[in-house]
């Protein structure tokens, strides 16, 4: 399929999704002032990098589009989250905006910034009466909004970067920075009112960076279409292929021109269908042990190493599933298998292959060991947390669904497996 029918179908896949609730596209920055006036007058604008030499154009593009279009908006600019979303700068965000008193909050980033300002308007609505801890887990702020009568202020997302998928989803991941133990929220309450990206804020990615978002896109897609329900898989299957192939297509030029707008585009459709995705379905095995590697790893970096590792294990259970991505690993030029020849755990050896080979072409780890700071004592920690039953939807979400009484003994090896490189370690359970 050419470019031009790729980039139409992901198109109709968000809008179709998405409606006006969505402003997406290259140069759809200048929608802004009109999203938020719609919600308020009065905004807190939530904003990463604010001083730093990568976010001066996208500052003045807000700043721009707050001031114009014909809207009579007043607003002031913070300074957004850390990295990873830590618990204070939760905390923080929630006290300037119960201080500020804006009408609508305006947030200006990556995941990161998105995550923790969406936990800080919850916490800012119910913080009175529970504690953040309170709302980890699925559907714990919505019970708890309507427990209490209140409703959430209206949050205007504006993502930057191509990877987490933030600015549209019901996620919100907040990490414990002495724990170095990561948590979610899992809840429609915390999908941002309106959303808007324009996909040539991109340019200003790193390839570092570039490359963490892709894949953390690829890891969204491909979990879900790995663990989603038969019954399920019609809504879900064309936008999880349509997003692996779009990304695993461009990455790599990606990577090596970051000012090529056609590609930046591409990745930004791409990654926006993991939203999608993970809307529909759930993540599972890659993402949750992502949570125990915050202190080495960013999110979509720890997802997409362990990601081949979790397919050799899933691969009896999904065979169907597996031919239809690798056979875009395949068209890229990093699998040269006959997959219709393979069944089972062969077959998921050859796609996780697939999945290595990318990851070595733009020069990204592969195993754990690869990781500056890595110790056993990481696996122990990703094994402890598959316990946690605040994370027990990732277990429940796999294709191969694990109890908390069998995550050592299958789990264990396939976190071996992924601190040597060794598909060989994993054991399947069928």
């Amino acid at each position: 399929m050419d470019v031009t029918a790729l980039r139409s179908q992901a198109r109709d896949i968000l809008q179709r999704w998405k409606g006006e609730k969505y402003v997406f596209g290259l140069g759809c920055a200048r929608e802004l002032g009109r999203l938020v006036h719609e919600l308020g007058t009065r905004a807190l604008v939530v904003m990463s990098g604010t001083g730093a030499t990568w976010s001066r154009a996208i500052r003045a593009t807000v700043t721009g589009a707050l001031a114009g279009g014909g809207t009579a908006l007043e607003w002031e600019v913070i300074p957004g989250a850390a990295p990873n979303a830590p618990v204070e700068d939760v905390q923080r965000l929630a006290e300037v905006i119960c201080t500020r008193r804006p009408e609508v909050v305006v947030v200006v980033g990556g995941g990161s910034n998105i995550d923790a300002v969406k936990a800080a308007v919850a916490l800012v609505a119910l913080g009175d009466q529970y504690e953040l801890d309170t709302f980890f887990g699925v559907n714990q702020v919505t019970e708890k909004l309507q427990a209490t009568q209140r409703k959430m202020l209206p949050i205007v997302a504006m993502q930057v970067a191509a990877g987490s998928a933030a600015h549209l989803t019901r996620y919100s991941n907040i990490t414990n920075m002495q724990s170095g133990q990561k948590l979610l929220i899992v809840d429609d309450a915390m999908v941002p009112t309106r959303s808007l990206f324009d996909y040539g804020f991109t340019t200003s990615m790193p390839g570092g960076f570039t490359m963490d978002g892709g894949l953390d896109g690829v890891s969204h897609c491909l979990e879900v279409l790995e663990g989603i329900p038969a019954e399920k898989e019609a809504a879900v299957r064309p936008a999880c292929l349509l997003g692996i192939e779009l990304i695993v297509r461009n990455l790599k030029a990606a990577v090596q021109d970051p000012t090529n707008l056609a590609v930046r585009e591409l990745m930004g459709l791409g990654t926006d269908l993991g939203g999608y995705a993970i809307m529909v379905g759930g993540t599972s095995g890659a993402h949750l042990n992502s949570f125990s590697l915050v202190d080495l790893l960013s999110h979509g970096r720890a997802c997409a190493l362990m990601n081949p590792y979790y397919t050799v294990f899933f691969a009896p259970a999904i065979e169907e599933r597996l031919r239809a991505v690798g056979s875009i690993y395949r068209d890229a030029g990093y699998l040269r298998t006959d997959l219709a020849r393979l069944h089972g755990r062969d077959l998921g050896v050859a796609v996780a292959e697939g999945m290595i080979a990318l990851a070595k072409d733009i020069g990204f780890p592969t195993r754990l060991r690869e990781v500056p700071g890595f110790t056993p004592a990481h696996v122990a920690r990703c094994l402890a947390a598959a316990q946690n039953p605040k994370l027990e939807s990732k277990l429940r979400n796999m294709p191969v669904p694990l109890t908390a009484a069998q995550v050592d003994e299958y789990m264990g090896p396939i976190l071996q497996a992924a601190q040597d490189g060794d598909l060989t370690q994993i054991r399947n359970l069928h």
